[in-house]
């Protein structure tokens, strides 16, 4: 039987308590996560563990070593994903951060950076309406089991390792994203949708837009060339690793897989063109209808420099953990421990109340001020609420008219109406 949360404002554990954070989420919300729960070993949630990888970043190298998986010091990913996800760092601060990296990887890394905002711009404009392809892509058969693994063989040395990252960690970097996604939908033939609701329950940097965006493309979603993982990619990316496996003389994926068939998709309307780009974006200055009481935080928007909170520095701030929905996704408990130590650092500097419910029926009648969030489900709720101040979202690109079928088409639009950043 589900758990009752007690009414009011729940008591967060002190910041940096990691075991305070477990034993929140199984007190509240036990009844709502898929698996145990723990913390990642490779991330602690908050502003100011976010600040400190920022401050750490050192890109050299990292257009020549961004693919790299195996032996992790190979490795040339940055790793910020989670924190950007949730909004403790944003696109154009991380952006101005590597302006004095060396040219070659400074142009690749911010080139992942514009992937990202189109993959935002993508679903913002277009939603879960993409959620069946945008032109053609594949269905696949039906996965309704409970363990992945039974896709992804742990019999397998590359898939063993990147399956163990992702469920210990909660993160994979770009290459084993693709590894796992082409295993799944492209040589196994699997609902691709399947495969990535189970990216979204255990990625602490899970969004329908990035993705959504990575699973498409994968699949050969708009282009009609699905990617294709099989042992040239180990063994390049990950050299030495193929000699660990008990399947090394007889890999599975020796060969390259086949193309698989592809069906047809309706197109959405608005893939192509956008006729309000400006609604699409949110306000570009503070929309103000009235005084606030309190400053209304999501899972997309949670750093200090949140547009909201900076805004309204007196004002409280509440947090709803939306039990209906997560009653749905079913979020690996990393997740929500990710989230509850983001909570719990920020409430060491505001005035924070944290809640679990319908965020509808929780805030009601609240004057709230809120920054704007580019995923639909926020403008749902928005809407139902009393949000009287909505604060510009900090986009690196701002939306434009133009086709966001592909991240060129999209690049290209937005060089045409000079919307690109220096």
């Amino acid at each position: 039987m589900p758990v009752s949360p007690p009414p009011g404002p729940l008591h967060l554990p002190a910041a940096r308590d990691r075991a305070g954070a477990i034993a929140w989420v199984e007190h509240h919300l036990a009844d709502v996560v898929d698996g145990t729960i723990d913390v990642s070993p490779r991330f602690r949630g908050g502003q100011i563990a976010a600040d400190a990888a920022l401050a750490a970043l050192d890109i050299t190298g990292y257009a020549r070593n961004r693919n790299e998986v195996w032996p992790e010091q190979r490795r040339g990913a940055s790793a910020l994903s989670p924190y950007l996800r949730h909004g403790l760092l944003d696109l154009p601060t991380v952006w101005d951060a590597v302006a004095d990296a060396p040219p070659t990887d400074r142009a690749r890394f911010r080139d992942e950076l514009l992937w990202q905002e189109h993959a935002r711009h993508l679903y913002a404009r277009i939603g879960g309406r993409n959620r069946d392809g945008l032109r053609r892509g594949m269905s696949g058969q039906p996965w309704r089991g409970d363990d992945p693994r039974e896709v992804w063989s742990d019999e397998m040395a590359c898939l063993a390792l990147t399956v163990d990252e992702l469920l210990r960690d909660g993160y994979l970097v770009n290459q084993t994203r693709m590894w796992l996604a082409s295993h799944w939908a492209v040589r196994q033939g699997r609902d691709w949708r399947a495969g990535e609701d189970v990216f979204f329950r255990h990625l602490l940097d899970g969004s329908r837009a990035a993705n959504r965006a990575g699973w498409q493309w994968t699949i050969g979603t708009a282009t009609g060339r699905p990617y294709g993982f099989s042992r040239w990619q180990v063994e390049k990316r990950a050299p030495g690793l193929c000699a660990t496996c008990p399947l090394a003389t007889r890999c599975p994926i020796q060969d390259w897989p086949q193309d698989p068939p592809l069906t047809h998709a309706d197109e959405p309307a608005l893939l192509r063109h956008d006729p309000d780009p400006e609604a699409t974006g949110g306000p570009t200055s503070p929309e103000v209808l009235g005084d606030a009481e309190v400053v209304w935080l999501t899972a997309e928007s949670l750093g200090d420099t949140d547009p909201a909170l900076e805004a309204h520095p007196r004002l409280p701030a509440v947090f709803v953990f939306d039990r209906p929905l997560l009653a749905r996704l079913r979020l690996s408990g990393k997740r929500l421990v990710f989230l509850v130590e983001t909570l719990a650092d920020l409430a060491e500097r505001r005035d924070l109340s944290v809640l679990i419910g319908d965020p509808v029926e929780e805030l009601a009648g609240l004057r709230l001020a809120a920054t704007v969030a580019p995923v639909p489900g926020w403008r749902q709720r928005a809407d139902a609420l009393r949000v009287v101040v909505r604060h510009p979202w900090r986009w690196l690109v701002r939306p434009h008219g133009g086709s966001v079928a592909s991240f060129s088409a999209w690049r290209k639009a937005a060089t045409k109406v000079g919307s690109l950043p220096g």
